[in-house]
């Protein structure tokens, strides 16, 4: 490696997947990989193998498909664990096994209820075991940003000299702050005789929204050659890294880091797009980068400094990251074979002929009634899982609804339950309302609704409404996607979806584990 490049490793499908309701479908992982590989990503963590058979399976689709980036599976420091990984990752170009164990006195008493002298040895075996089977080892002092310094100094000496190639610091609860973080990392390999024997990563957690600064922090003063974040920073609690705003940070400020990434920029919103589509997860409008408002200039000073140079208040253009690359010519007069090859482009490979004769009829019917087609219609068209009807447990036929003031809203509903056909009407507070009061007068789900939200795919009145439907049962969380240009309509397909999902033995619960 040179000591002028920063590794970018993404854990949007593991971490960024441990956002209550973020859980992944194994076509939805191989559609984020997919967008990662083509951003040039270095390292894709594709899961957790031991977590669920679901993740498992997961992760050896990641493997076959991709090519050109290093996958990795996260395992807890134990045989089982390990060989779980060893196994997903069979036949992977370039695999990674990312061995993890609490090292600070809080997680090992409370949470192991293992000594340090346990910890130690349990630290060093399982390393000695993945690295028999694989050559790319990571290790991580679950904890490690609140862990003793002495104790952190002793374990990672031991798993560098087992073979662990990538030593990676979490700040997994995000306790840190940048310049103690920056010197605890240049502490902590000034102190290890066998330091320079690995990469040094970090992994921080955004809780006080410092996870970028600590971050970068660590690369400046701690010497850290790889950071650890996901897409539009998702993840459990606050969030993680944000890999748009650190890929951004060095490439616009490189005068100061003096480093550079792989990273395709162009492919970042894009890519932001997929993620929050697939995990019902909205960007707000002014999120750095990535945000619908990053380019925006509404002050009437900033409008005509950027008119006159744009460098006035632009430290970063649109077309840098992607914002001009996502409007596409398509419309009624399109043929399959463009609308195929747009699809492609845009990552999305869809699993059989039939489900593209499916999705090509949707983009018709779409057509019919926008004048203009634009990628983000398309990611909103197959994210509505309606596209892989053949699975659907639940599925609408038929809807209509009606409101008005001084008039109670009622809809009328038809679904399907495996093929029995079921008509419905109701009343509720809005014609959403009764629409979901409907569908669940035959479900009987008992989930509890978590989530509604309504967010537009593209701007103009017939802009498609894109729903995220958040339900929770048993412990169990779950979105629903639905995508129409009737409001309404597009409701009642992500509440479908999202009873789906409850329904499907395949779809995992979130392992809730990680660093």
């Amino acid at each position: 490696m040179k000591p002028d490049h920063l590794i970018i490793f993404d854990t949007t499908m593991r971490d960024g997947e441990q956002s209550p309701g973020a859980s992944m479908t194994r076509e939805e992982k191989l559609r984020i990989a997919r967008a990662l590989e083509r951003m040039k990503v270095d390292v894709i963590e594709a899961g957790f193998p031991a977590a669920s058979n679901g993740d498992f399976e997961a992760v050896k689709a990641v493997v076959a498909m991709i090519k050109d980036s290093t996958v990795a599976g996260l395992c807890r420091a134990n045989d089982k664990d390990v060989q779980r990984g060893i196994d997903a990752l069979k036949g992977a170009k370039s695999p990674r096994i990312h061995v993890f164990l609490a090292t600070s006195d809080l997680h090992m008493e409370k949470k192991l209820r293992m000594t340090r002298d346990q910890v130690f040895e349990q630290a060093k075996l399982s390393v000695r075991f993945a690295r028999n089977h694989c050559g790319d080892i990571e290790f991580s002092p679950e904890d490690g940003s609140r862990s003793d310094p002495d104790f952190l100094c002793r374990v990672l000496e031991a798993v560098i000299d087992e073979g662990a190639g990538t030593i990676n610091i979490p700040d997994t609860v995000g306790y840190a702050v940048p310049q103690q973080f920056g010197e605890f990392i240049r502490s902590l390999r000034e102190r290890i005789p066998n330091s320079d024997k690995a990469v040094w990563s970090v992994h921080c957690h955004n809780d006080l929204g410092m996870a970028v600064a600590n971050s970068l922090a660590a690369v400046m003063i701690g010497g850290v050659r790889q950071i650890e974040c996901t897409i539009n920073g998702l993840g459990e609690r606050a969030g993680n890294t944000s890999l748009e705003e650190v890929v951004m940070a060095v490439r616009t400020r490189k005068d100061f880091f003096g480093l550079d990434t792989r990273i395709d920029a162009t492919q970042i919103v894009p890519t932001s797009r997929i993620v929050s589509q697939i995990t019902g997860f909205v960007v707000q409008p002014n999120k750095a980068v990535v945000g619908a408002n990053a380019f925006a200039h509404a002050s009437g000073i900033h409008q005509d400094g950027v008119l006159k140079a744009r460098e006035t208040y632009e430290i970063m253009t649109a077309e840098d990251v992607g914002w001009t690359t996502n409007r596409i010519v398509l419309g009624k007069l399109s043929g399959r074979t463009a609308f195929k090859q747009r699809l492609k482009e845009l990552g999305i490979d869809l699993e059989s002929e039939d489900a593209y004769n499916k999705a090509f009829q949707k983009f018709k019917d779409l057509a019919d009634k926008k004048s203009e087609i634009f990628d983000e219609d398309l990611q909103a068209l197959v994210s509505d899982t309606s596209v892989r009807e053949s699975e659907d447990h639940w599925k609408l036929i038929h809807m209509s609804q009606a409101s008005g003031m001084g008039e109670r809203p009622h809809a009328s509903v038809v679904i399907t339950e495996a093929g029995k056909e079921h008509k419905i009407d109701a009343e509720g507070d809005g014609p959403v309302d009764a629409t979901f009061k409907a569908i669940e007068t035959v479900a009987k789900s008992g989930a509890e609704l978590l989530l509604y939200s309504v967010n537009a795919v593209t701007s103009g009145t017939e802009s498609q409404g894109e729903v995220t439907v958040r339900l929770s049962k048993g412990g169990r969380i779950v979105n629903g996607v639905g995508a129409d240009t009737d409001i309404v309509v597009a409701s009642a397909k992500a509440y479908i979806s999202a009873l789906n999902k409850l329904e499907s033995k395949a779809e995992k619960v979130n392992p809730q584990r990680g660093i």
